[in-house]
């Protein structure tokens, strides 16, 4: 019922709306070719710099969008190129040089700082563009744009840049070769903008005016026009490694060694097929350096969606992750059969991998002048074996639980007029022997109309499962109608899926047959007023139902508005209340149910200026449900502070205390027996980061995770999804979870594109009980520790600079 209000009033007012848009003439910079030397060294001393076209005049993007930029504040920046590269230069204005907000903060990181960034769009499509920007101290940060300017930030390029602090403010340079982008030999006009944020006062500018009520700002770029003579050159880079690894576990089993030591070696390489089209693979990877996960206690029937921390996987994948089909912890996660390992009664598991080996991947990836954009993606993992013992004899022997397999991405991705594109994609999976093969194929379009207002998506996605002759094939799609321009916005789109859709093998789904509808409604306030500077009012409806039997699941309602205030804090408070439902999962077992009863609740969050020493923030939210007077809660504060531009400290901590919560407990016989059970989760975490210079580094990230599980009251699960009380189960369903991590990183940049890094891990898990959470944590730091120390020196090998040595 409410679905189908909130329905008719999207379309009423969709209907009776009158779109408003801004508009401003798009400004055009000149390309002007440059002869003469230029130092990057961030001073505008160089005598090429003199004539050189100014970009200036900016206007405000935020949070006033549109005002003209004050002469004391102003913004000039300087374009040239040459046969090799693109140059840019600027003078960011300040009354003084304090109003200047930097700190040291490493790579690829933005942190408190003033920057200035450069986004080109080199193909003139409006949907795909790359970003350079440098910070007040001369830190880089790149990163990758499409589809209305979603960011890839992981992507990496290989460009110089420098800054300095002057008495009214701060200068830069960037030196940004043709190698870091990918353009036509015959095009004359690039798509431009160049953004400046000043941190202290809240507001970003850009050169040529972006506004919120028109969706996407690739769309809304300036141009670049009279460029002549530049060829895309050879791009071919090498970086090999070399890594070696020592590791510390005190093992109480006999004959266990407590050190093990390895050293490995391997190669990434980067080769541009041609102007448009790049390969990168990795040759014997080594990801032993990668920042540890934030593993909890689950206790859902689902499994956990850990992020992505491979550079290689996360790098330049977005046509990859078209369509949704892509989850890259599947290569190199947990061998498919880690568990199914059987023995005799007398042998025992010796050894049993829970990661799979990756021997390399290769990615193919990119877009030509006429707007195609193809990826092909490979990677091979090795066989894996557990190794069993027998007691008596001592003899061992292999079991296999991953068979050599291989991963496949096809991706097929064509820009249309109006900010539009369609796009095929498949993903397979073949695996040697008897094991099943996998293939997922979709289709997804993305279609604006010419005034870029409203937006018509979807997809639909057949998987495909092979098992020695037999097939299972499952359907799925996504449908949605949105007004994306003007202040006043909707999305409304259903999702589906048939019993047999499974796209898991190299995708991610918690559950299949369902079919979801939902609708979303918002309006902006953009314009600053007495006491904020933007607020957004949110409503959203969810529905869900079985899509086989068209069973009735779950009913969700959530209003909230949030925003920012003239002091330039962020804050918001929402409302949500969810229908009494039916859950066909937590009971574990195919055909039965459990009636989840309606709950209410609200949330408040307010966090402080970013740019300020101190920062600090935090929510709480409640929930109130029907079922035994449920109860949650939650309270997470974090807070940084920064001594000088060099040091900071930040601190978050979280609880998540939980009464009287229902749950799936275990098995009595046929029976399901549920618990009703109170949880207390603490998660702390410590980060420390000291950077000596922008070459190098020093961070330290400590987390803490706390999880108690106590059982109150058992149930039996009735055949109606009912609960009735149970005095005879007796397992204990008692959970006490420590896991303890530190990840102390130093990182230095030796040469260009090429690193050291020295790496120190500890991770400690602790489930024995105690009494609160400090005797937890100090129990937890008592017992056994794994301590693994690294170091790894990657080199990065350019063909034009060997070239030039040679």
């Amino acid at each position: 019922m409410i679905f189908k209000l909130l329905t008719g009033m999207c379309i009423i007012i969709c209907t009776s709306l009158t779109v408003f848009s801004q508009s401003q003439p798009q400004r055009k910079l000149n390309a002007q070719r440059t002869n003469s030397s230029i130092k990057i060294d961030g001073k505008l001393d160089d005598v090429a710099w003199k004539d050189a076209p100014l970009a200036t005049n900016f206007f405000e993007w935020r949070p006033n969008a549109g005002a003209q930029e004050s002469n004391a504040n102003k913004t000039e920046v300087y374009l040239l190129y040459d046969n090799n590269a693109i140059y840019i230069a600027g003078y960011c204005h300040e009354i003084t040089g304090d109003s200047v907000s930097r700190e040291l903060v490493g790579r690829d990181k933005v942190g408190a700082n003033d920057f200035v960034g450069v986004i080109f769009d080199t193909y003139n499509d409006k949907i795909n563009a790359t970003g350079f920007y440098v910070t007040a101290l001369g830190e880089q940060y790149d990163a990758k744009y499409s589809n209305s300017g979603n960011e890839d930030g992981s992507w990496n390029a290989v460009w110089d840049s420098k800054a300095n602090i002057v008495a009214d403010g701060w200068t830069f340079e960037m030196r940004i070769p043709y190698s870091a982008l990918r353009f036509s030999h015959n095009t004359s006009e690039w798509g431009l903008n160049i953004s400046r944020k000043r941190n202290k006062a809240g507001k970003q500018y850009m050169w040529n005016p972006v506004f919120p009520t028109i969706n996407g700002f690739i769309n809304q770029e300036g141009l670049w026009t009279g460029i002549n003579d530049i060829k895309p050159p050879v791009r071919l880079a090498f970086s090999p490694y070399l890594s070696a690894y020592v590791n510390h576990y005190p093992n109480k089993t006999v004959g266990a060694n407590a050190f093990t030591q390895s050293i490995n070696g391997g190669m990434d390489v980067k080769y541009g097929i041609n102007q448009n089209y790049t390969l990168d693979m990795t040759l014997i990877p080594d990801f032993g350096q990668v920042q540890s996960d934030k593993e909890v206690l689950n206790l859902t029937p689902f499994e956990v969606k850990y992020n992505e921390n491979r550079a290689f996987f996360t790098e330049g994948t977005e046509l990859f992750n078209k369509g949704n089909l892509f989850y890259s912890r599947r290569i190199g996660g947990a061998p498919l059969h880690k568990y199914d390992v059987s023995h005799g009664p007398n042998e025992r598991v010796v050894d049993n991998p829970s990661e799979t080996k990756l021997i390399n991947a290769t990615k193919i990836s990119g877009r030509n002048q006429k707007g195609l954009g193809i990826g092909l993606f490979n990677a091979i993992t090795k066989p894996m074996y557990a190794e069993v013992e027998d007691l008596t004899t001592k003899e061992k022997h292999e079991v296999l639980t991953g068979p050599l397999t291989n991963y496949n991405i096809l991706v097929f991705d064509q820009t249309l007029k109006n900010n539009s594109s369609v796009s095929l994609v498949n993903t397979n999976v073949l695996r040697e022997g008897k094991d099943y093969d996998a293939n997922v194929t979709a289709f997804v379009f993305d279609i604006y109309n010419k005034k870029n207002v409203f937006n018509w998506y979807g997809q639909t996605t057949l998987s495909n499962r092979t098992a020695e002759g037999k097939n299972v094939t499952g359907y799925s799609h996504r449908l949605g109608f949105a007004k994306t321009g003007g202040r006043f916005n909707f999305n409304l789109n259903q999702n589906l899926a048939n019993t047999r859709f499974d796209k898991n093998d190299l995708g991610i789904l918690f559950n299949n047959n369902y079919m979801d509808n939902y609708l979303w409604i918002g309006y902006k306030w953009i314009k600053p007023k007495s006491f904020y500077n933007r607020l957004y009012l949110n409503i959203n409806n969810s529905v869900s139902y079985r899509y086989e039997d068209g069973a009735y699941q779950s009913l969700n309602v959530n209003a909230n508005i949030n925003g920012q205030l003239k002091n330039l804090w962020n804050g918001g408070i929402e409302l949500y209340h969810n229908a009494a439902g039916h859950d066909f999962y937590e009971p574990r077992k195919q055909g039965r149910v459990f009636n989840t009863s309606q709950s209410t609740g609200a949330g408040f969050w307010i966090y402080s200026n970013s740019a300020k020493k101190y920062y600090a923030g935090g929510n709480l939210s409640a929930t109130f449900k029907d079922l035994f007077g449920g109860r949650n809660y939650y309270a997470g504060i974090e807070q940084r502070y920064r001594f000088n531009d060099k040091l900071s400290v930040s601190q978050n901590v979280s609880f998540t205390p939980a009464r009287n919560a229902a749950g799936f407990a275990g098995f009595e016989g046929n029976n399901i027996v549920f618990n009703r059970r109170h949880r207390n989760t603490v998660e702390n975490g410590l980060g420390i980061k000291y950077n000596f210079s922008t070459k190098s580094g020093l961070t330290l990230n400590a987390r803490h995770y706390w999880s108690e599980v106590k059982s109150k009251q058992f149930y039996t699960l009735q055949q109606d999804g009912r609960l009735a009380e149970n005095n005879t189960y007796s397992s204990n369903r008692d959970f006490n979870v420590n896991l303890f991590n530190v990840d102390m990183v130093y990182t230095w940049q030796f040469a260009t594109g090429s690193f050291m890094y020295i790496v120190w891990k500890n991770n400690i898990q602790n489930t024995e009980s105690a009494n609160g959470y400090f005797k937890n944590l100090g129990n937890t730091l008592g017992t056994m520790q794994n301590n693994n120390l690294s170091i790894k020196i990657l080199y990065y090998l350019d063909y034009l600079s060997l070239k030039k040595k040679a």
